[in-house]
C-alpha cells in the first residue's frame, strides 16, 4: 500500500462524514450547503474556515453551472488546499540545518527525529540527533533505539542536565564535524504551563544564538488526534517560540485531518511532513492537494 492509500485510510474519518454528502446523483441545493458547512466545522476546520470555503465553493458552482453534488468533490478538495501556508523551505531536504523538536509528551517528537534521521542517512546526508530530554525516564534511552534503527549517532548528557547547555554541546560537535542536518529532541512540554515553556523558550533561544553556521528551524510536532486542543497547544507554543513550521503525526485512522488544516491557516505556519503510522516509511513530505484529496475522497 502506497502513502497516499495509507493516508486515505488514516482519514477514512473525516471522510467518510465528507461522503454522506456526496452521495451519488445528490443536488446542490441550500441543504447541500448547509450540510457541507456543519461537515466542515465538525471536522475540526473551523467555523470561518468552513464558513469561507462553502460560500467560495458555493460561487465557483453557481459560475461553472455545476448542479450535482459529484461535480463538487474535486473543487473543494483544490479549494481546501489553498488554505494551507506554504514552506519558503525545507529544513529536512535544504541542508545544512538545524531543526529544535517540540510539543507536548506523547505527541511523537522522538519518532518523528528517527523517522527523519533515517531518511536522510539513507539519501547520503551526514546527520547528528541531540537528545536535550534530560528529565523524563527513558527519554534518552528510547532516542538512543532510534538512531541505532536509523545508523546515526546520538549526543546525549547524563540525566538532569541543563536541556540548554545540551543544545549548544550538540551544536559545537555537529560544527566540528560538518554535520548537514541536526536534530534535536527537547522534552514534552505541557502548553499550559508558564515556567515550564519560559524554560523551553530559553533552549530555542540559546541554540538559536549558538548556530551560526546554519539556519535554526523550530518545528512543533502535533498529535492530530487532539482536534480542537491541538489548535490552542499550537498558539501557545508559537506565542511562546515563535515557531517556523509543523509536523502533524498519528493521522492513522481516529484523526480528523481538518485540525492540520486550521492550524496551518490560524497561526500561518506550514506543514513540512505528516505521518500515518510506526514504521521508518509512514512520514512522508506534505503535499496539500493530495492531503485534501485524500481526505474528500477524490483520487490522486
Amino acid at each position: 500500500m502506497g502513502f497516499f492509500d495509507r493516508l486515505k485510510s488514516g482519514l477514512s474519518r473525516s471522510r467518510e462524514a465528507i461522503n454522506e454528502i456526496f452521495y451519488m446523483g445528490g443536488e446542490v441545493d441550500e441543504d447541500f450547503w448547509e450540510d457541507l458547512e456543519d461537515t466542515l466545522v465538525m471536522g475540526d476546520m473551523g467555523g470561518e474556515l468552513a464558513m469561507r470555503v462553502t460560500d467560495d465553493l458555493r460561487e465557483q458552482a453557481a459560475r461553472e453551472n455545476l448542479t450535482r453534488a459529484d461535480q463538487l468533490r474535486d473543487a473543494l478538495a483544490r479549494r481546501l488546499a489553498q488554505e494551507f501556508r506554504t514552506a519558503d523551505r525545507d529544513p529536512f531536504e535544504d541542508v545544512p540545518s538545524c531543526v529544535l523538536f517540540v510539543g507536548i509528551n506523547g505527541a511523537g517528537k522522538t519518532t518523528t527525529v528517527g523517522k527523519l534521521a533515517g531518511r536522510a542517512r539513507a539519501e547520503g546526508k551526514s546527520c547528528l540527533i541531540g537528545g536535550a530530554d534530560t528529565f523524563r525516564a527513558a527519554a534518552i534511552e528510547q532516542l538512543e533505539v532510534w538512531g541505532t534503527r536509523a545508523g546515526v549517532e546520538v549526543i546525549t548528557r547524563e540525566r538532569g542536565a541543563d536541556p540548554a547547555s545540551v543544545c549548544y554541546d550538540v551544536v559545537d560537535e555537529a560544527e566540528k564535524r560538518g554535520s548537514q542536518l541536526v536534530l534535536i529532541d527537547t522534552a514534552g512540554r505541557l502548553h499550559t504551563s508558564s515556567d515550564l515553556m519560559r524554560e523551553l523558550a530559553k533552549v530555542v533561544n540559546v541554540t538559536r544564538k549558538r548556530c551560526t553556521s546554519m539556519p535554526v528551524t523550530v518545528v512543533l510536532v502535533i498529535d492530530a488526534t487532539t482536534g480542537q486542543n491541538g489548535l490552542a497547544q499550537a498558539k501557545e507554543f508559537n506565542d511562546a517560540l515563535d515557531l517556523d513550521g509543523l509536523i502533524v503525526t498519528k493521522l492513522d485512522g481516529t484523526a480528523k485531518g481538518g485540525i492540520a488544516l486550521a492550524i496551518s491557516d490560524q497561526l500561518g505556519l506550514p506543514i513540512y511532513r505528516i505521518g500515518v503510522g510506526e514504521s521508518i516509511d509512514d512520514l512522508e513530505t506534505f503535499d496539500a492537494l493530495d492531503f485534501c484529496r485524500a481526505l474528500v475522497g477524490e483520487g490522486k
